[in-house]
This record gives C-alpha cells, structure tokens and sequence, in this order.
C-alpha cells in the first residue's frame, strides 16, 4: 500500500477546520439586545436590573480594560424551526462578545434570568446558552471586558495591569448573539472524530491500531458529503462505530478523570474579578451536572466558595445540593492554594483550620486529600500539617515544570522533615487543564513512571482561570475513552475514590524525603517586596494579638474578638495565594496587597492595645510585652513586666575612616567603605569573616530572565555582577554606624548597630530603589566549613547543601528562607535572620589558604518588568542581623527576635504568662482561644532545632483538663513520653514534632 497517511490527515485537517465547524449549526437567527455600560466597578445584578438599557448592534465595540457591559437580550425563536425539533436538533442561544483568543484571558460573561437567577457563563470554548424553544426569551448577560495581561506570554511590560494606566478605549466588539439549530448528530459526529484522530496521533507509527483508524477516518471523509453534512453525517458515523467499538487493551493505563477549573484566586487580573470568573465557572459545572449525573468536579479553594457564598446565594444553594449528591466535591482543605514556602507556621497551619472549618461548616465535609497543583514548591513541613489536619493524601502538579531534573515518582509517600509521611500524587498527564484529548491521555499513559507497579493515575480536566471549567465535549471525551483500544480507560470519578484505588493497588511506594522544590520560579522568593512585608508583619501582629486577647479573657474576662480576627485571618490567608504573596501579579493585586495589609495592621494594633489596657489597668508604670517565646530583658516569655535591659553600653571606636562597635558581647570592625572586615563574638573568639573578604558587601546582578520575569532568577544572572564597595560616606550616629551609597538611579543608607547586650549585629537597610532588571544582593562571607546549611520553614528547618555534586543540588542556586538561615561546622556556626525577605543562596568555596569560605547571600530586591513594569520602585526598609558563635537555636532564638519586637506601654501591673516552657528547644507558636468559642484555650508548640527534646509545660490558668488535639482543635491520642500532673505537663517531642494542646475552660 502506498504511504498517503500525511495525504489524509490534511484531508481531515481541513474538512474539521472549514467544514464541520460551519455545519454544527442548521441555522441562527439574531436576538434583540440593548446594553448598559457600567460607568464603574462592577455593581449586584440587582442594581444592573434597574438600569436603562439602550438598543445596541453587532459590530459595536465595548468594553474599556476591566470595564463590564450589561447586555439584555430578548426575542423568540424563529417559528420555521419548531417543526425540525424532533429531528435531531436542539436550540440554544449563542454569544461571541468579540473573543481574540482561548480561555482565561480575554473576554468573559455570566447570564441571568430577569429574577436575577443564575443561567450559565458564556468563554471562549462554551459560548452557548440554553433556550426553551417554546418560550419568549429574556436574560441578562453580564460581560466583563477583561484585557488579555498574557499576550501570548512574551513577558513584554504592558501598562493592562494597573486600572489607571490600562487606557480607557473599548477592546472588544461584540460579533454574535443568535439563536441556532445545533444539529445534534454533527456534534457527535465532531466528538468522535475529535477522539479518534486525537488518540492515532498519540500512537506510534508502528501499532496497526493507529492504521485502522486512519482508514476508518477516511472512509467517513468518503461518505460524509462536504455539501451536504447534516444529511451524510449519519452514515459518516456508521463508518466510525466499528473502531470506537474496540475495548481497551486489559494492559492499558487507567485514567481518573475529575472535572477541575484552576483559578487564581487573583493573577493577572484582580481579586475582584476573580470572584466573578468563580461564579461563572461554577453555574457552567452545576448546569452540566445537570445533564451529566456521573460528573465530578473538585473545587480546591474555600475562599472561592465563600466569594460565591457571600455574593451569589442562589448559585451556592445550587453548589450545596451538588456537594450532597457527590457531584461538587471539595478538596485541597485550604482556604486558598497557597503558597508554601513563604507562609509561617501558624500561617500553614490556619490555612488548614480555615479551609477545612469552612468545608464542614458549609457542607458537613471532611476533605480527606490536600490538592495544590500550582504552587511555585512545595515545604517539607507539610506533610504533618497535612496529617495533623484530619487529612491523609496530597495531590500536586506543578514539579513537572521543573528545568533541571525529572521527577522520578508519580505515585509516593511524601515525608516531611518530622518523619511524617503522606500518601502522595502527581499526575502524569503534566497539567491541571486537560481538555482529555488524545494527546494528553497518551501522555498521561506514556509518561507514567511506575508502570509495573501501579495501574492508575488521576487526570484534572477543564479550562481554568475564567476559561469555564470543564465542557461537554471534554465529557464525550471521556465517554469515548471509558474503553478504547489504544487509549488509557477514563473513567470519571472524585479524588478521593482514585486515591484509595492508588494506595489499595500500591499500598508500598518509594518515598520521597525533604522539601519539593521546584526548579524555576525562584525570583517569586524577592519580588513584590512590600507584599512580602506585609504578610511577616501581619503573621506576627496576628500572633500578638491572639495571645494579648487570649490572656486577656482569661486574666481579666475581656471579650474575645472571635469575628474580627477571623476575618483578619481570612485577609491574611487570601495574600498567601500563590500569585500575590510570590509577588507575580499585575499592579493592581499588589496594590491591593498593600491596602490590605495596612487594613490588618490597624486592626490587630487596636486589638493589642485594647487587650493590654485591660490586662494592665491604670497606672503609671512603664511595662513591656513579650509576645515571643523566650524571655526577653527579664520579661518572661508571653508575659507583661518591667524590663531590666542590660546598660552596659556599646562602645564606638574610629578605626582610621571605619570604625569598631564592641556591647562586650560581640565586636565588629567597619572599614572606610562601610563593609564589615571582622565579626567576632567574646564566647568562642572567633572570627566569623573570612580571611581577606568582607561582609555587608552589596551585589547588584543584572537580572534578565528567559522568560517568566517576575517568576524566575536565572542561574547565568551570577555572571554580570557589580560589588557596591565605593560608599558616599560613613558616619557615626549616636550608638551606630552609617553608610549611604548611590548606584545607578538608587540610594541605600544603612543603620549598623550592636544594642547593649545583642548578640548579633543588626543592619537596617533604607533603599530607595529606582533600577529596572536588577537583582540586588547583600553577601556575608564566613569562615566555615559548611557541607550544608540550614534554612527555616514552618514549624522547623530543612537542610540543603552548599555544594553542587549533583544537577539536583546545582539546581537549588536559589533558595527560600522564612527568618533566618544557619551555616555551621562542628562546633561553630553563624545565623543570619531577616525581618522580611525570603530569597537566598548559599555557596561553599575553597581559598588559596586551604580553608573553605561559606558565603550567605540574601536578595533583597528585583525589578522585573512583567507582569507590573512598576514592580518594587520607591522606598524600601530590610533589617537583617547576623549572629557569630551561634547554634541552631540561636538562629531560631535571632528569627523571633527581630521579627516580634516588644512593646513598651504604660499601666498598673504586671502580668504572668499563661504558661511556661522548661526548654527553649520547645517554642511556643500561638496562643488562642478555641475555634469553636467555648472559651477553651489552644496552645501549639513544636520542637525547633531538629533533635529530640522534653519539655515541663506549667499551666497558670483555671481549667478543668487538657486535651491534645488536631489543628482543628478535635482530639486525638497523646503522644507517647507524655505525663500529665495537675497543672504540669511533661512532653517528649521527636525533631520538628508540632504539638497542639486544648486546655479546657474551668467549669462554674
């Protein structure tokens, strides 16, 4: 036979394209419409309804950037079309409000019955309504004009992110609003050639199989009638039924299939929208449920749901009846899919406690799996947040973007740095927005790594981000597939079902051990610094102020803010997104991040004062609050007293143009050029900086990504680097050292400065940063031999090393920390914390003198242009303190410090904290009253330096007994090496063991 395949397959290219397409409909018929322009933001549908509508045309151009049109559409279906009712064809109203591309980022529109009821959404892939033919038609289509940020994704800076530069000219013309005849039998015939020739391009040349289908297309390409479609598309199927007969081999792989729609709860649009793009996506999936009974759809996110709670109730009463027939499932148990490597313990941990609250509140649901697709890495510390929230499987997509290595496993347990292990997915299929075709099901099959051992993997499907969810062509997909030769089974089904048909089948899977990081998007650890800011600074003003109220009910009976800190928690939760908190949105989100966290800090400051005056009382006496677990110039830790600082003062020599701070604790040496020569600390007499090199020095990169420029630091960004060495001047200023520098369009002073009695040298950064592309670093070269270093996470640290033996350590050039870092040999070690930033590097080298240098870089600030062209302009202030001689603990101990510093007010007396920890290696994270408002008062703990600790935990407050608990505060077994006494508990904690205690209120 001669070789025409290639012949063919055009053939079908082009009768898909240009034929079959135009015959999907018999006929349309245009509606009668009128429109009103909202002048503003977005308004209620019940305030569009009372709005004059004035008739407006196809061909109309609408819509300025993030503008919203309101169309009213009316009229009846053509009475010539009744009589073909019977025969095959169904009506339904189709609209195009002028889409320039594919889904998620463009145009969008939500349809309303006149009561103000919910109909469907109308994207790019799902531009139809539903019509009752038989009845007057009158809806309103909500249309949001939303600009196309992405622009093909070439990274160019763009001025769409921002409201008030995105231009006020209409970017959309309205092109369709028709009723049509969808001819019922050329969409089935469209479905089965979409499944066919999808699955023969996803095998290889060789298999007879993708042969037969080939001839079986072309025999229909013979039969069906160019001219005359409609008529000829049944025959045309009769040629196809023999192959989509064929089951599936037994051997083949077998696919889950749960309907999914990501969205990013804010990314290149704003929050805002994002709340309309969760209201359409969910009426498309509840009005295909609907007509579907065996679809399953995961929504991952309790924000979103909460969003359509709040501001579309007659929607969410539909999503509550689906979520009880088993059609609408809730997963993931967070309360957005955050971000993990930049979110505190607490901060983790309370995006469980939300989410899942929210899910059994709402629904009576128990999420069972933790499903975070797309978050930019993934902490090693949870998997025992995971197991410590009820739930047992965790689910994740995005390491199949990694550059560098491929991960080995799909199906895994996942251990975390306490030894927790959790049932663990990634599917194989290598996105979160399949559309089930043929190419993403026999890669799913293909890419499987752990063939031979398991049999099944899971594959989400649907449009994400506004591009509506999943369709009914992807559901005649996977009728297609539920058993066809050549093809992977698809069978549609919830998560929960697949994971335990993955652990009954592969109850021994490899494991994974320590953080999965993913190997791009390590600029998301630096940019948006004020955003990163915000939320350190909220995390431990939320800490304060659950402590100060906590202490405050019991010790004074004041009330509790139960609502407003739940709500502040809420608002801190939503900037954890995993686009807003990794600093990788438009202007727009960032400036409402900004907004957001200054909202927060005002409120939780009225909470502490509020809380510390009724602690207090009246009176004239100058007391500090220690919210931070250790003692702190003589004030307990969680305590109120008078501080009994220590007065040895700090000298301040001058050194030639530099000069030498000694508190008698440490010294430190400053040359001329503000860069720090010696750093020493009087316990061991070492020096810390390396022979021959300086620290404090500031690097500036060029900084230039391929592509994803708020995202990614590229490796090559270290091979274009400037030292800042020459300083304007450097002066002193009562107790410290000043040094101004100015490069390119930019100035930094820094405030060098060792307290009386401080271990550590702190260093306050003013910058005022201006460049554009640049990657500002600031280096402290050590004089340790450090194979590894330490980096704080939640509830612990994780280890990563500072060599490059292997392409997964070279791939780790750029890595997170939360507040501080650690390098050490046996013996001595230095920790460097910050109050703010994220991104790190740390690098082992050798020097002539055959010692080993190990330099610890943090990266202050970036200036990519894309997607905000403004990003991180203006004022910035960045502490950073870098501690000689210290231990881990005293990086732990440095990281509270200068993040919780204490608060000095005045009052009448004194107040003892309610509780104490024998052991400092056992840190106290958050004290609070129980979620369920019984008065009960929660304490979490963890052990902080990763070795084995006990601890006497003495209880100061009435009680009537003392639980262990879950993060959602339910009971579960003591830990083993626990004794209870009275009002003493003694506890043995394993490494990074976290431990959640519910001392139950007094009885009367």
């Amino acid at each position: 036979m001669h070789d025409d395949r290639e012949i063919v397959e055009e053939r079908l290219r082009r009768f898909v394209d240009q034929r079959l397409g135009a015959a999907l409909y018999r006929d349309t018929a245009p509606a009668e419409l009128s429109a009103w322009q909202v002048p503003g933001e977005p308004v209620p549908v019940a305030e569009a309804l009372r709005q004059e509508f004035a008739p407006i045309a196809i061909g109309t151009r609408w819509g300025r950037p993030w503008g919203t049109m309101w169309l009213h559409v009316t009229g009846r279906v053509p009475e010539r079309w009744l009589a073909d009712l019977g025969d095959g064809v169904v009506v339904e109203l189709v609209v195009d409000p002028g889409f320039t591309g594919g889904p998620g980022f463009n145009a969008e529109a939500l349809a309303y019955r006149p009561d103000g009821t919910v109909v469907k959404a109308i994207s790019p892939f799902n531009t139809y309504l539903p019509v009752d033919p038989h009845r007057p038609v009158d809806l309103y289509l909500e249309l949001a004009a939303n600009p196309d940020v992405a622009r093909s994704f070439g990274f160019q800076p763009t001025p769409l992110g921002d409201l008030g530069t995105a231009g006020e000219d209409p970017i959309y013309q309205l092109r369709q609003v028709d009723f049509a005849l969808r001819d019922r039998t050329v969409w089935e015939l469209t479905q089965d050639i979409a499944a066919l020739s999808g699955l023969m391009h996803a095998l290889p040349f060789d298999l007879p199989r993708r042969h037969e289908i080939l001839r079986a297309l072309e025999r229909m390409l013979d039969t069906v009638d160019p001219e005359d479609i409609a008529g000829t598309a049944a025959a045309g199927r009769k040629q196809l039924r023999e192959v989509l007969s064929r089951p599936a081999y037994a051997s083949a792989h077998n696919l889950v299939a749960v309907g999914h729609a990501h969205i990013d709860s804010a990314w290149l649009w704003p929050v805002r929208e994002t709340v309309r793009k969760c209201a359409r996506t969910f009426a498309n999936v509840v009005a295909l449920m609907d007509d579907h009974p065996d679809f399953r759809f995961a929504c991952s996110s309790a924000q979103q749901l909460a969003w359509v709670r709040d501001g579309y109730p007659e929607l969410f009463e539909r999503i509550r009846d689906k979520v009880a027939a088993g059609q609408f499932i809730p997963v993931g148990g967070m309360w957005v899919e955050a971000d993990t490597n930049m979110p505190g313990g607490e901060a983790m941990a309370r995006q469980f406690v939300a989410g899942k609250r929210f899910f059994l509140d709402e629904f009576g649901v128990d999420t069972p799996e933790v499903w975070l697709p797309d978050s930019f890495g993934y902490s090693a510390a949870l998997p025992q947040l995971v197991r410590l929230s009820g739930s047992r499987y965790f689910l994740t997509q995005k390491i199949s973007w990694n550059k560098t290595n491929r991960m080995p496993h799909h199906t895994f347990r996942w251990e975390g740095i306490d030894g927790t292990q959790v049932f663990t997915h990634f599917p194989p299929v290598d996105k979160y927005n399949s559309d089930l075709s043929g190419h993403d099901l026999g890669h799913a099959q293909r890419n499987y790594r752990e063939q031979g051992a398991g049999t099944v993997s899971l594959v989400p499907f649907g449009w994400g981000d506004g591009g509506g969810g999943p369709t009914r062509e992807m559901l005649a997909a996977a009728e297609r597939t539920r058993s066809l030769e050549g093809s992977p089974t698809v069978t549609l089904d919830s998560p929960a079902n697949f994971f335990r048909r993955a652990e009954a089948e592969y109850p021994c899977p490899p494991v994974w051990s320590g953080e999965l990081y993913l190997e791009l998007h390590r600029g998301t650890y630096t940019s948006q610094a004020r955003t990163k800011q915000g939320n350190r600074r909220s995390e431990h003003l939320l800490r304060e102020a659950e402590l100060w109220a906590t202490t405050a009910a019991v010790r004074a009976g004041a009330r509790y803010p139960y609502d407003e800190l739940e709500r502040l928690w809420h608002l801190v939760l939503l900037q954890q997104f995993h686009d807003i908190l990794p600093g990788s949105s438009i202007a727009w989100v960032h400036r409402d991040a900004e907004r957001n966290y200054a909202a927060v800090a005002a409120g939780l400051e009225e909470i502490i004062a509020d809380a510390a005056r009724a602690l207090t009382g009246e009176g004239s006496a100058t007391l500090t609050l220690n919210a931070g677990p250790l003692a702190r110039d003589g004030v307990p830790a969680l305590g109120i007293a008078t501080a009994d600082p220590d007065t040895r003062p700090t000298r301040i020599t001058q050194r030639g143009k530099g000069f030498v701070l000694d508190n008698g604790l440490v010294r430190a040496t400053i040359n001329g050029d503000g860069l720090v020569t010696s750093l020493t600390d009087a316990d061991t007499g070492r020096e810390a900086i390396a022979p021959g090199a300086v620290g404090n020095l500031l690097q500036l990169h060029r900084d230039v990504p391929n592509q994803w420029d708020a995202w990614d630091i590229d490796e090559f960004y270290r091979r274009t680097v400037t030292d800042l060495r020459d300083a304007d001047s450097v002066d002193r200023d009562g107790d410290a050292v000043v040094v101004r520098r100015s490069f390119g369009d930019s100035t930094i002073v820094q405030r060098l400065e060792l307290a009386p009695g401080a271990r550590a040298l702190e260093i306050s950064n003013e910058i005022d940063w201006h460049e554009r592309q640049k990657l500002l670093k600031l280096a402290f070269p050590f004089d340790v031999h450090a194979d590894r270093s330490a980096a704080e996470t939640q509830f612990g640290h994780v280890f990563r090393p500072t060599h490059s033996n292997t392409s997964w350590d070279f791939a780790k050039f750029e890595i997170c920390a939360q507040r501080w870092v650690h390098v050490g040999e046996p013996g001595y070690g230095v920790a460097v914390a910050n109050d703010s930033t994220y991104g790190h590097d740390i690098a082992r080298s050798a020097r002539p003198d055959g010692g080993s240098t190990t330099t610890v870089r943090l990266s202050l600030l970036r200036a990519p242009l894309y997607p905000d062209p403004t990003s991180d302009q203006g004022t910035h202030t960045l502490r950073v303190s870098v501690r000689p001689g210290a231990t881990i603990g005293d990086a732990v101990t440095e990281g509270y410090r200068i993040n919780l510093p204490p608060r000095t007010i005045t009052g009448g007396a004194p107040v003892e904290p309610l509780l104490r920890v024998s052991n400092p290696a056992v840190v106290v994270e958050a004290v609070k009253l129980a979620e369920d408002r019984s008065g009960d008062v929660v304490v979490r703990l963890y052990e902080s330096t990763g070795a084995r600790s006990t601890a006497r935990i003495d209880l100061d407050l009435p009680h009537s007994g003392v639980d262990f608990v879950d993060l959602l505060e339910r009971p579960v077994d003591a830990p083993t090496g626990v004794a209870l006494d009275g009002d003493a508990i003694t506890v043995t904690l394993r490494p990074f063991q976290v431990l959640t205690l519910r001392v139950h209120a007094a009885s009367d």
